[in-house]
């Protein structure tokens, strides 16, 4: 998913965002999508928002937060906002040391345990899918694990993203070769079909995966996303605070049927987050279980 404020705006120099203009938005961010914001970043607020103050002709900060809080266009500006404090680099097959324990590891078992009991139903849950690089790279993973037999499974891939400028993008599945940058050239000729100087993804690795729009920090809406038996959610929960972690990681805990795997960013760890889960130390990964 989704990478905070990578990408800087030029700002006119008298365009400032005082301490308490940055007091307010920044809590109304958090408060709306537990994106957190430290104090020592206020050149990031004022990076990335200058652009709708002024295509909404503002004149201050404090006027934009008015406007989100109080204008009738605040519903459609909310989205423009959570495009602008999310940023997407992503690709397929992102981490691939990650990809292979899932692969090797997580797969088999839990496929061979669905078989022996004669339920061929997966679910798979990519939280903060940005835009749709990640659900498809399991979707191919799959494809390449069950091979003629995916056609008997049952098999679901929720894909969610806080923006949904990002998820029409996956919605549409079509990709540079910027994208596939980290994806080998085998799984490229056979999941893809190239037109011109663009990517496709085939309709068989499309149809794996749903997509929809979700806010980590409420509840409810996660509570409604279908029993779990693998997590994905890498590169997100970097940019919450321990409150809104542990919040967003009890409930992909919850979300998870029993003996359910996690997967979080290589860089992020669930240390003073939660001891709920086992982990499972493996090459170039740490897959968390869920205990039966």
């Amino acid at each position: 998913m989704s990478s905070l404020f990578s990408k800087t705006i030029t700002l006119k120099k008298e365009q400032k965002v005082s301490d308490e203009e940055f007091r307010q938005l920044r809590d109304f961010i958090y408060d709306q999508c537990g994106i957190y914001i430290a104090d020592n970043r206020k050149y990031l607020i004022e990076n990335r928002l200058a652009n709708r103050l002024k295509e909404l002709n503002l004149k201050t900060f404090g006027e934009y937060y008015y406007f989100l809080r109080y204008d009738a266009g605040k519903r459609q500006e909310l989205s423009k906002l959570f495009e602008v404090v999310t940023t997407n680099e992503t690709s397929f097959y992102r981490n691939p040391p990650q990809l292979k324990v899932f692969e090797e590891n997580v797969l088999p078992p839990l496929l061979d345990d669905l078989r022996k009991k004669r339920q061929k139903k997966l679910r798979i849950w990519s939280a903060g899918c940005s835009t749709g690089e990640e659900p498809y790279t399991i979707a191919m993973i799959l494809h390449d694990v069950l091979k003629t037999e995916i056609s008997a499974w049952d098999i679901k891939i929720t894909a969610n993203d806080l923006s949904e400028a990002v998820l029409m993008s996956a919605r549409r599945g079509i990709y540079t070769e910027y994208a596939l940058r980290t994806t080998p050239k085998e799984i490229v000729s056979r999941y893809f079909t190239q037109s011109d100087l663009v990517y496709k993804v085939k309709p068989e690795v499309k149809r794996l995966v749903s997509f929809g729009q979700i806010n980590l920090s409420d509840r409810m809406q996660l509570k409604r996303v279908e029993p779990s038996h693998v997590v994905f959610c890498r590169n997100v929960i970097i940019y919450f605070d321990d409150n809104m972690k542990k919040q967003v990681i009890g409930s992909f805990y919850d979300n998870l049927l029993p003996g359910g795997s996690m997967l979080i960013g290589h860089s992020e760890s669930l240390h003073n987050i939660t001891r709920a889960f086992k982990p499972e130390h493996h090459k170039g990964a740490i897959v968390y279980r869920k205990l039966e």
